[in-house]
């Protein structure tokens, strides 16, 4: 696979992502592989964004819909499996399309994941009850004072990883930071990256904007269905916890849509934090097309 390339596009939530995939796609008569962690799940779909029917009819895409929210589906189960798809794509494609904004995800696919050490499941457990019990800003207290460095990059509205961070510290008496050393495996591939971004107060006014067309178009009622489900993982998320909230009555629904935007832009700060940091990331504006496929050329 010396001569294949995977392009891979990334940046914050509501930056235009998905139609710059869909062009590249389209112009390599290639397929595109989804590195978004909740995009994954067949039962969430107006509260993840997912891209539409005509999208999706614009080019194949892969790991969109391909999982239940009953499933456990892990990182290294995302790294497992892309790459055993991703070798069958590359027998008839020179290039391929990852697109998504979980850092963790395509980290997992561009460097490979380290080597996890064992958890005492009693820690994860008791962790589950006390994020039952205390709900998150325990967890997430905790986090910061026992693993800071995980702490400043994990996405700190979900509770999964964040018990992650604190059932390795306990369980082990050393961070998860620390096992997380970057150690680089080699892939059988180049990797081009493409980050898209924009000053700060257009994207946040499209993801205001994003959050209302969600709303008009059953945020609620999707939400609302999905109630009886509201303890998995897959459902502490922006965008569905909010609406939980309302459903309790804890908040009214002004608030909640007010809180979807807060969490979500600030979601979309830390994407950016994380994606900064990464110095193979050659950046564009949005529907700079032309250039990005002007850069891919030259880079292939």
């Amino acid at each position: 696979m010396a001569q294949k390339t995977l392009i891979v596009i990334v940046g914050p939530t509501a930056i235009g992502k998905t139609s710059l995939a869909i062009e590249l796609a389209k112009h390599f008569q290639t397929e595109i592989i989804s590195a978004d962690s909740r995009q994954f799940f067949k039962e969430m779909s107006i509260g993840t964004a997912k891209p539409s029917a005509e999208e999706l009819a614009a080019a194949p895409h892969h790991f969109i819909n391909s999982h239940s929210i009953n499933q456990l589906f892990s990182t290294g189960d995302f790294e497992v499996q892309a790459l055993a798809l991703m070798e069958k794509l590359f027998a008839k494609h020179d290039v391929l399309v990852m697109v998504g904004g979980s850092g963790l995800y395509i980290n997992a696919v561009c460097n490979g994941l380290d080597d996890m050490p064992e958890i005492d499941l009693d820690i994860r457990e008791k962790l589950n009850q006390q994020f039952v019990d205390e709900g998150i800003e325990s967890i997430r207290k905790q986090l910061a004072v026992l693993d800071p460095e995980y702490f400043a990059k994990v996405d700190q509205s979900n509770p999964q990883r964040m018990i992650r961070g604190l059932e390795v510290v306990l369980s082990t008496g050393q961070k998860l930071s620390s096992f997380l050393t970057s150690n680089k495996k080699e892939r059988p591939f180049n990797i081009i990256k493409i980050g898209l971004n924009t000053e700060r107060e257009k994207l946040y006014n499209q993801i205001n904007h994003r959050v209302d067309l969600m709303m008009q178009e059953g945020l609620l009622e999707e939400v609302k269905s999905l109630e009886a489900y509201k303890e998995l993982n897959a459902l502490k998320t922006v965008g569905y916890s909010e609406i939980f909230d309302y459903l309790e009555e804890k908040i009214d629904l002004t608030t909640a849509i007010d809180k979807i935007k807060q969490n979500t832009r600030r979601f979309a700060k830390r994407q950016l934090t994380w994606f900064k940091k990464d110095t193979q990331i050659t950046w564009f504006e949005p529907r700079q097309n032309k250039e990005v496929l002007d850069f891919v050329n030259r880079s292939l």
